[in-house]
């Protein structure tokens, strides 16, 4: 029997949009093995593959911290449940690694971990403190740091009770408050990848090339056709990850290409956090 649990079915729905059964059953196929599964419910038809609602599979918020336009730091701090995350003694916390994270010169959260913020006390230990306190497990996860050009931030709550669980820094190539606040809101909302298609991996293209031939073969597509078929899906699937190539979520008739073209500033990096999602 395939190894696989009711939260692996869900897990697949959400990201796929397909029925419970054809989740069962493509876990079944797939032996278990999830990714597989994933791929299964693609060639079968599933369109909203890692377009749907994205999964939480955990608890904790997104801080910040500024210093000036041009410097600004991002960072995820994880806990079990949402009462946690609410509670002011994880929320200072978050904020106390946040401003000794901007300040140093950690390239990563594992980085980050191993430098004492205190004296004889490096964050790692603080967060096995606090969590010892606390009475649940705390976890580092990402961090972010841009430096230079115009930078701006968006944090979104999903409930109003508790912090923000999604945090996004973009950093243009010259100032423009209202278009930086424009995009950051942008990738909020529609979670691309990339800022252009060159950034994509060959790899992930020739994959994603790879299920089109597949799937277009199996609907019996006229030879001739297949090539200019399979192109087709692979450009439509990879754009909505694609920053630029996005619809501007309040003009859904221009791109965040002509958005930034029409304002003459260029996005050099972005990041975007969500709480529970790698």
């Amino acid at each position: 029997m395939a190894n696989y649990s009711a939260a692996d079915v869900k897990r697949l729905r959400e990201l796929t949009g397909s029925g419970m059964m054809d989740c069962k059953n493509a876990l079944v196929d797939a032996e278990g093995d999830f990714e597989k599964a994933v791929e299964i419910l693609r060639l079968k038809g599933a369109k909203d593959v890692g377009k749907r609602a994205e999964r939480v599979a955990g608890n904790g918020l997104v801080v910040e911290y500024f210093d000036g336009t041009a410097d600004a730091t991002l960072l995820e701090l994880k806990c079990e449940t949402d009462f946690v995350a609410k509670n002011a003694g994880f929320i200072a916390l978050a904020d106390k690694i946040v401003e000794f994270a901007a300040k140093s010169d950690a390239k990563d959260a594992e980085a980050l971990l191993g430098l004492e913020i205190e004296p004889g006390k490096t964050v790692a230990k603080l967060i096995e403190e606090n969590s010892a306190t606390i009475g649940e497990k705390l976890e580092l996860g990402r961090f972010a740091h841009f430096t230079g050009g115009f930078v701006a931030s968006y944090l979104h709550k999903s409930d109003p009770q508790l912090p923000p669980t999604t945090g996004v820094l973009v950093q243009l190539d010259k100032e423009n408050a209202e278009v930086a606040r424009d995009v950051a809101q942008q990738i909020a909302a529609m979670a691309p990848k990339y800022i252009t298609f060159e950034e994509i991996s060959p790899e992930t293209i020739e994959k994603e090339r790879a299920l089109a031939e597949q799937k277009t073969r199996e609907e019996g597509k006229p030879e001739a056709a297949i090539a200019k078929i399979v192109e087709g899906r692979v450009n439509s699937y990879l754009k909505d990850f694609v920053l630029l190539e996005q619809a501007f979520v309040k003009d859904g008739k221009k791109t965040i290409a002509k958005l930034l073209d029409e304002a003459g500033v260029k996005v050099t990096a972005f990041v975007r956090f969500k709480v529970g999602q790698a």
